[in-house]
């Protein structure tokens, strides 16, 4: 090497160190290392490929590079693969070498996408620091078809003071990140205290948290998948600059074997660019999809509820600063839970404060209004019983009677209502409360049961609700005393039948406004469970009211807790 080239190969060195340490901005610290490369080398094109897993790589800087290569806003140099790329995942790049074709210039020339001007080849350097490789530099000229041993050697040197910068600017970038997502955790733990008590459910609670999440931070893609059953999900979703979206679906196919393992986690993980993209595939998120490149899942657990979720999110920057987004991701899980446990608890005390409500109510009524009607029929009875018995205190002692008669109709009808207000029986279980009830309505009651499982309290107290109006129903309406009772039990529902062999007339009766209301309230009350109220009525087959509700999934209990 003549005095002259070792000189020119120093001042590259030198120029192109002083360049490395004027930024902290990668971008611009590439754009400016390749342009000042390509002018002391005489190069013309020059790129820079930060890569990661399999599948996953981004260009971070393009200089000069041919109009071909920037054919729909840099496509092929964001899509696809070449000789050079994967030759580093599968470890064939130690050194500098002289790639024979750019596979993306020859797709770019074969497709008519643009001007190549006129460069087929190019050399290829990984760039590393220490054992840890990072990515690859490419340099090219037009016509120029092979690199001398000493010009990849001087791009070997080059491509290790880019690989010493590149790493030191990972190690800044991921504290300065980690500062920053971990400033903006404590607004959005506030903000998720002061909404808990306004989340009714966890459908509301995955809405919520996703669009503050979304607020505060800035992945292109949230997620928030609460399992509902074996083939389905609750899905909350966040686009950037779209806003946040809920709704329900059933895991699609390229989901039905990855999704349910993730819901059996206990820890976070990073996700591939693969995973990452099938995910949220199947959340019809494609406007997000082209630009992500990773991403993490995180357990969100409570307690020892028999609910799970996901968070999910989606990066549009490589797996190596991944640590900070995966420690606030955690953080984040955890949050959602403690709300999540939060609101289950205030709904528990909502539900209590409900139920002590209605004990006082039913205690004020027996206490006054019932003992009045009690005292009016005991006076009714007296008054009857002082009357004359001669054929003018006729009518007043028929209207006594009539008194005496409606006075414990009134009884009857108000011991019902504080039967139904205070459901007495309920924690010996459902049925067994039905069955107490109707025989207490004065009914002859036949019960039975298939299936066994638990029941969550407020599925459980709707159909007591559901039961209750139904007997009533068949005491008023039906003209026989006879009632089946029928409990279904099974992994994802239960179906509580009431059937009865009267006059019918259900149907009729719920079209008209003054006798809908019993029916309308048991279809409300079913709804608002996540299930259904059907009636069958007929004149010659009685009528049948059933409530199908579903069920949340059971936990999968360890062999200790079996025990």
């Amino acid at each position: 090497m003549s005095e002259q080239a070792g000189i020119r190969e120093m001042y590259t060195l030198k120029t192109i160190a002083e360049t490395l340490n004027t930024s902290n901005d990668l971008g611009a610290m590439m754009d400016t290392v390749v342009g000042k490369l390509l002018e002391l080398t005489g190069l013309t094109a020059g790129w820079v490929f930060l890569i990661g897993e399999r599948g996953s790589y981004q260009c971070i800087s393009d200089e000069h590079v041919p109009p071909a290569l920037k054919y729909r806003g840099g496509e092929p140099m964001r899509c696809g693969t070449c000789w050079c790329v994967n030759r580093f995942w599968d470890g064939r790049l130690d050194n500098a070498v002289n790639i024979l074709n750019c596979k993306r210039l020859e797709k770019a020339a074969l497709h008519a996408w643009g001007d190549t001007q006129d460069i087929t080849h190019h050399a290829t350097i990984p760039l590393r620091s220490g054992e840890k490789l990072l990515g690859l530099l490419n340099v090219a000229a037009p016509g120029k078809a092979h690199f001398s041993d000493s010009e990849l050697a001087l791009l070997q040197a080059v491509a290790y003071q880019i690989g010493s910068a590149l790493e030191r600017m990972r190690l800044y970038r991921a504290e300065q990140r980690r500062a920053d997502l971990y400033s903006k955790l404590g607004e959005f733990g506030n903000a998720m205290g002061q909404v808990v008590n306004e989340a009714a459910g966890s459908e509301n609670l995955a809405g919520t948290a996703i669009r503050l999440i979304g607020k505060y931070y800035d992945w292109p893609m949230i997620l928030f998948l609460v399992r509902e059953s074996k083939d389905s999900i609750i899905q909350a979703d966040y686009v950037r600059g779209s806003g946040m979206r809920l709704r329900k679906r059933l895991l699609l196919e390229s989901e039905a074997d990855m999704l349910p393992g993730m819901f059996e986690r206990e820890t976070s993980a990073v996700l591939s660019q693969e995973e990452i993209v099938a995910i949220g595939a199947g959340g019809a998120l494609e406007a997000a999809l082209p630009e992500l490149r990773a991403g993490a899942v995180a357990p969100v657990t409570y307690g020892a509820s028999e609910e799970k979720g996901l968070l999910v999110i989606g990066r549009d920057t490589l797996n190596d600063d991944v640590q900070a987004d995966l420690e606030v991701l955690e953080a984040l899980a955890d949050h959602i839970g403690t709300a999540w446990e939060g609101m289950k608890l205030a709904e528990q005390r909502r539900e209590l404060a409900r139920l002590e409500e209605r004990n006082r109510l039913a205690r004020d009524l027996h206490d006054s209004v019932n003992q009045m009607l009690f005292s009016l029929s005991l006076t009714a009875q007296g008054a009857e019983s002082m009357l004359p018995d001669s054929p003018e205190w006729v009518l007043i002692r028929d209207a006594m009677q009539d008194i005496r008669s409606l006075s414990r109709q009134a009884l009857k009808e108000m011991r019902a209502l504080i039967l139904q207000l205070r459901p007495a029986g309920l924690e010996r279980g459902m049925l067994e409360a039905l069955r107490e009830y109707g025989t207490g309505q004065g009914l002859i009651v036949s019960a039975s049961c298939t299936g066994m499982r638990s029941m969550p309290r407020s599925i459980e107290e709707g159909l007591w609700r559901i039961g209750q109006e139904a007997l009533n129903n068949v005491r008023k309406h039906a003209g026989v005393s006879a009632v089946d009772i029928k409990l279904e039990l099974d992994a994802e529902q239960v179906m509580l039948t009431i059937k009865d062999k009267g006059n019918g007339g259900a149907k009729r009766r719920g079209g008209q406004p003054p006798g809908s209301l019993g029916l309308s309230i048991m279809r409300e009350r079913a709804e608002s469970l996540g299930g259904r109220l059907e009636l069958t009525s007929s004149t010659r087959k009685g009528t049948s009211v059933k409530a199908v509700i579903p069920l949340p999934p059971e936990p999968i209990l360890s062999q200790e807790e079996h025990r």
